[in-house]
């Protein structure tokens, strides 16, 4: 079995380096709608069936363009969300955007049981919900189908840390994904690898900009 797991496209709070993870969030910039615009190029020839998206406006603009080409509804899960913020929601300090990012990262390394301060859920919680999500989509693909899944970036590598075997907290400490990154995951949930770990926007060089990718693209320092 073969996902796709988009992290969205560039919103505002990327630009100022937010901590944006509530709902509604940001909307897309108008580069966010470029890079959703050329996932069409990217994922169209895709056999995709079904297409997942969180909560958070942001995952539903991404998801648009692809799935009017797919002829789709995207179905939006709040357990594809992000990691929550907390008491640091649209923070942008060095040392806000570090708790963060170390909070989620460290799961992975077994601290199972922290919480970014304010924060609701553990990293139990966290990969559980994404967990779901990611079962529900394996349970009703087709043979061959491949479903995507439009997620945010610091969930998206928590859950490829926690899960999939060839991914370990060193490699997701230091490797972000760009707005329209995307990670390629095969197997069953008795066992994930990665198999392709697309760091920048899937439009390519002329969609990027490493400096606009928002703290949840951070690697921890």
């Amino acid at each position: 079995m073969r996902l796709i797991l988009v992290r969205h496209g560039q919103t505002s709070s990327n630009v100022g380096h937010n901590l944006d993870t509530a709902a509604p969030g940001a909307d897309l910039t108008d580069l966010g709608r470029e890079q959703a615009e050329a996932l069409v190029n990217t994922l169209g020839d895709e056999p995709v069936r079904t297409m997942f998206v969180s909560d958070l406006v942001r995952t539903q603009q991404t998801a648009a363009p692809l799935a009017a080409t797919f002829g789709l509804e995207p179905i939006i899960r709040e357990g594809l969300r992000e990691i929550s913020a907390g008491d640091l929601e649209m923070a942008n300090d060095e040392e806000s955007i570090q708790t963060y990012v170390r909070t989620a990262v460290g799961w992975s390394a077994g601290d199972w049981n922290t919480r970014v301060p304010g924060s609701e859920e553990d990293g139990h919680d966290a990969i559980r919900r994404f967990s779901a999500v990611v079962s529900e989509a394996v349970e009703g693909a087709a043979h061959g189908e491949v479903p995507i899944l439009v997620s945010h970036g610091a969930i998206i590598r928590a859950w490829t840390a926690a899960r999939c075997e060839n991914i370990g907290v060193d490699f997701v400490a230091h490797n972000g994904l760009s707005n329209t990154g995307a990670v390629i995951i095969e197997g069953s949930d008795d066992r994930w690898v990665v198999t392709h770990w697309q760091e920048q926007a899937l439009g390519g060089a002329p969609l990027e900009d490493p400096a606009t990718d928002g703290a949840a693209a951070d690697p921890i320092r």
